[in-house]
Order: structure tokens, then sequence, then C-alpha cells
């Protein structure tokens, strides 16, 4: 039998792909409710009801997957409330169909496969630029650091989504990988290192902010209040 306790763990594996943090620690599902004929019914809520609609499709969606993967689900419904766009969203997911049976002629479902790739390259680069930061306080030079391998990086939540980006991505992970990466695989070299984190901190800060942004807004809107749940993790 399908418990609440394990749709849970299923939507807390997807992310909001441009904060690259769980729907759940988010707390963008208000609801989860689950009937004896395995029947799951989950309501989100964004924290504001202008969130740009392909990402908004792309968590419910996401979430729509997650949940039907599970054994012993017989149907399931993901609600979008409180947004500009719910209906069509809603509508769409009912109806099985991807963003264009929701918005034809806007934009293709491919394109939304390239956004969500661009923003696990964001992801990446923000996660190692932490990694990275904190090897070099603790007295690592550049060369010590790039010559570093997957199987050097250390445990940590950081690392560990690391090495989950870089499979959805396609970039090797194995042991004597290296451990740092620009987005296109190419290992970071160590006379490039110091450019390299400039600009990764830009990125990190842009999710940092926008996320922070997020928490307000529910805080303020609902009542909800959140830790950062990369604080927390750390």
């Amino acid at each position: 039998m399908t418990t609440r306790e394990r749709v849970l763990a299923a939507l807390d594996c997807v992310i909001d792909p441009e904060l690259d943090q769980s729907i759940t620690s988010l707390r963008f599902v208000s609801s989860v409710e689950v009937d004896s004929a395995g029947d799951v019914d989950v309501v989100m809520r964004l924290p504001t009801p202008q969130c740009a609609p392909n990402f908004a499709f792309l968590m419910a969606a996401d979430a729509r997957e997650a949940v039907r993967r599970l054994p012993g689900v017989h149907r399931v419904s993901v609600k979008l409330e409180d947004h500009y766009t719910g209906d069509e969203i809603n509508a769409a997911l009912q109806r099985g169909e991807g963003f264009t049976g929701a918005f034809p002629g806007e934009t293709e479902d491919d394109d939304l496969d390239a956004l969500r790739e661009l923003f696990r390259r964001k992801a990446l680069v923000a996660r190692q630029s932490r990694l990275c930061e904190a090897l070099l306080a603790d007295g690592e030079t550049p060369e010590e650091v790039t010559a570093r391998r997957v199987a050097d990086l250390p445990d940590g939540p950081d690392a560990r989504r690391c090495l989950e980006l870089r499979a959805e991505l396609g970039i090797s992970s194995e042991d004597d990988s290296p451990a740092f990466v620009l987005p296109d695989g190419e290992p970071v070299a160590a006379r490039d290192l110091r450019r390299w984190l400039r600009t990764a901190r830009l990125v990190r800060m842009s999710l940092e902010v926008n996320g922070g942004i997020c928490r307000s807004l529910l805080q303020f809107r609902h009542g909800l209040a959140i830790d950062d749940p990369e604080e927390v993790a750390r």
C-alpha cells in the first residue's frame, strides 16, 4: 500500500530547477492525500502566482511522474493552486500532456528540456564553487584542488548533489574522474581556477538570492517560516 510518507519521500527528490532545491524543503507541497485504493492527490503552492509558467509546469510534471513511479499507485493528481496559469497547467497534467498541451504555440517541449539542462549546469557550477572555496580556505593550492578526483571529494550535501547532477548531465562521476569540471565536462585547470571561481560565485549568488526571495514570499503570504535547507545541511 502506498503511504503518505512514501509519497513525500518521492516528492523530496523533485527539484526546483531554478533554485536546485527540493520542492518539499522549499515547502512548495501544501498537501498530500492518499486513499486505500492507491489514489494520490498532491497540491502544490509556489511563492507567488506570477512564478514563470515553464518552471511551474516542470515542477508539477516532475512531481506527478515521481509519484506515478511508486509501487501501488493507481491514480495521481497534481494540482497547482494560486497560480495565474494554474488552470492551463492542471488541465494539461490531467490529460497527460506536456507543456505544449498547456500552452499551444508558446514553445516546444524540447525547449523545456534544454532549459532544465541549462539550470542543472548552473547548479553544478554553483555547488562546485562552494566546495572549491572551502578547500582553498583550508589551505590547499589551486594545483592541489584541481588535482583532486571524484573519490577525493569531501562527503557532504554539496558533493553528493554534484555527483547527481553530473549523472543527469552525462558527465563521468567515476572515482578517478576530475573532481571539478566545466559545464561541458572538461576539467578545471589550475591556472584558470581563480577566474572560474569569480564567475561561479555570480551563478551561486543568483541561486541563493532567488531562494531567499522564495522563502521570504512564502513566509509573508502564508506565514511559513522556512529555514534555508542549504544552511541546515552544512
